[in-house]
């Protein structure tokens, strides 16, 4: 089973966001989590991803959907996360991720992040999540 670790600057940052990075990343990459992709958010969330964004649970929903369209496989490698300072909930992430493609073949990319989490009781959720893609890498 793959992990999903990061490496963290020496600052505090919530034990709590950890464990949801890691789990959100595991969520991202099994093609039959849609619901649990989408409780990851905010039901008012914003999720933009590279040029496509979504506002609230139905839009993020389908663009998830959309996201598997052409991909077989998903591994996400979230290398580095960076709070913005002590006990921050928004964060910097960068990392990569491999594709397997439905047409044949692999591709791999590099990603970066912007995130904000909120606390909702006891659960961690993205209220914002913006991915920033090499769009034109991705086409090829």
């Amino acid at each position: 089973m793959k992990m999903y670790t990061s490496e963290y600057p020496s600052n505090a940052f919530d034990p709590a966001f950890k464990r949801f990075f890691e789990d959100f990343y595991a969520i991202s990459d099994n093609p039959d989590a849609n619901n649990e992709y989408v409780e990851s958010f905010t039901s008012d969330a914003t999720l933009i991803m590279a040029s496509k964004k979504a506002q609230g649970s139905e839009e993020i929903l389908a663009l998830r959907k959309g996201l598997w369209e052409k991909v077989s496989s998903r591994v996400h490698n979230p290398a580095k996360i960076f709070p913005f300072g002590p006990d921050s909930n928004e964060v910097m992430l960068h990392g990569t991720v491999k594709y397997g493609l439905k047409a044949g073949g692999e591709s791999s990319l590099d990603w970066a992040a912007h995130a904000r989490l909120v606390k909702e009781g006891e659960k961690v959720k993205m209220s914002f999540y913006q991915v920033y893609l090499d769009t034109g890498a991705q086409a090829k």
